[in-house]
């Protein structure tokens, strides 16, 4: 397995161990809001992460730093709470959108049964 799937899997373990989302949490989120979380880590990814490109030549001309990619606001269409929005690193934001794309497709798996 590579360290990537188990990253993802270890968040996955994070997310229920110390924030407490267990299955029965995960089933309340009923209109998709943990794909939407998914995607919004992602599309911060994909908006900001040239923010940390070393060759990047607009970083070079404006100044990209990890600061400066955390900052960005809370998404218009965050599904939580201001307070849940925490990027990170591009890697850690890619790991936490799988992880929650997991978390989604397992209470789409229990929902079926």
């Amino acid at each position: 397995m590579s360290a990537a799937i188990e990253d993802v899997l270890e968040e996955r373990q994070r997310q229920i161990a110390s924030e407490g989302w267990t299955a029965e949490h995960d089933d309340e989120h009923k209109n998709r809001e943990m794909a939407q979380a998914a995607g919004n880590y992602v599309s911060h990814y994909v908006c900001r992460s040239w923010l940390l490109d070393a060759d990047s030549e607009l970083r070079k001309k404006l100044g990209g730093s990890l600061a400066r990619y955390q900052e960005e606001e809370v998404p218009q269409d965050w599904p939580w709470d201001e307070r849940w929005w925490k990027p990170k690193d591009p890697r850690r934001d890619l790991v936490r959108a799988a992880a929650l794309l997991i978390a989604e497709i397992e209470r789409l798996d229990r929902k079926a049964v």
